[in-house]
C-alpha cells in the first residue's frame, strides 16, 4: 500500500474520531451549569437532553450529531481521493466511537445512534429511510428507546456488506466495530428493562399524573431517577412562571394608564 494511500486513509480516522468527540449536549449542559452525563439517564445525547435541557436542545443535538457524522463520511469520500477504498466506513466508525468515546470527556459519552442515522444517510439516503420506519415501528411496539439503536447497529452492517458497494464486507467490518460500541453501551438499559427500571419511550408526552405512576414503577423496582424535578415541583414552577406573565400584563396596563 502506498505511503498517500495510508496516510490519507489514517487521517480520515483521526478526523473522525476528533469530530465525533464534539458533544452538542453536553457543550450545552455545561453552559447552563449542568453535567448530563450525571443526570437523567446519565447518557450525553440527544434523548436526555430533550428530558433534562429541554426539546429545542435535545433536538438541536440530534441534529448536529446526525450532521458531523454525514460530514465526517463526506469528507473520506470527496476530500481524500487517494485513501483507501474503506475510508468512508473507517471514518464512520471513528466518527461513532468518538462520540462514544470521546478522549476530552474521558470517555464518557453518548450512544452513538444519531451518529450511525447520519452516516447511513451519506451512504444511502434511501436505505436511511426503510431503516428509520422500520426503526419508528419497533419503537411504538416496544416502547423503549434502546431497541433501536441495538437494531439499528446490528441491521445495518449486514445490509451495507449485501448491498454491493466496492467495499463489501471489509467496510462493513469498520461499521460492525462501531455497533460493537452502540450494543454495549446499551446493555444497560437491556438490563434495566428486565428489572422495571428503565423509563419508557412515552414518558416524554405523558400527562402528570401518569408520568407521576412511571416515576413511582421505576422507584418501586429500585431504580434511581437522576436530575429530574418531580411532577409537583414542575407543575409549582408553571404555576410561579404564570403569576408573573399576569403580574408583568398588569404592570404594563397601569403603566399605560398612567
Amino acid at each position: 500500500m502506498r505511503t498517500d494511500v495510508v496516510w490519507q486513509t489514517v487521517l480520515c480516522a483521526l478526523i473522525g474520531y476528533l469530530v465525533g468527540g464534539i458533544n452538542p449536549s453536553y457543550i450545552i449542559g455545561r453552559i447552563r451549569g449542568i453535567d448530563i452525563r450525571k443526570t437523567g439517564s446519565g447518557n450525553a445525547g440527544a434523548s436526555n437532553a430533550v428530558i433534562i435541557l429541554g426539546a429545542k436542545a435535545g433536538v438541536f443535538s440530534m441534529i448536529f450529531d446526525i450532521a458531523k457524522a454525514y460530514l465526517v463520511v463526506l469528507m473520506a469520500q470527496k476530500g481524500f481521493p487517494d485513501a483507501a477504498l474503506f475510508a468512508p466506513e473507517l471514518a464512520a466508525a471513528c466518527c461513532i466511537l468518538g462520540h462514544i468515546f470521546p478522549v476530552l470527556m474521558r470517555f464518557h459519552g453518548g450512544k452513538g445512534l444519531a451518529c450511525l442515522g447520519g452516516a447511513i444517510l451519506r451512504f444511502d439516503w434511501r436505505l436511511f429511510l426503510i431503516l428509520l420506519g422500520v426503526e419508528i415501528v419497533i419503537l411504538l411496539v416496544s416502547n423503549y428507546l434502546c431497541f433501536v439503536p441495538i437494531s439499528a447497529s446490528i441491521i445495518y452492517p449486514i445490509v451495507h456488506g449485501l448491498t454491493g458497494t466496492e467495499t463489501g464486507w471489509i467496510g462493513s467490518l469498520f461499521l460492525c466495530a462501531a455497533s460493537a460500541g452502540i450494543i454495549y453501551k446499551h446493555a444497560k438499559n437491556i438490563r434495566k428493562i428486565f428489572k422495571g427500571t428503565e423509563m419508557r419511550f412515552s414518558y416524554l408526552w405523558m400527562s402528570p399524573e401518569k408520568k407521576e405512576k412511571e416515576r413511582e414503577r421505576i422507584r418501586k423496582n429500585g431504580g434511581e431517577i437522576k436530575g429530574l424535578p418531580s411532577v409537583e415541583a414542575a407543575g409549582e414552577s408553571e404555576t410561579e412562571l404564570a403569576e408573573e406573565e399576569r403580574s408583568e400584563k398588569a404592570e404594563d396596563k397601569n403603566g399605560d394608564i398612567s
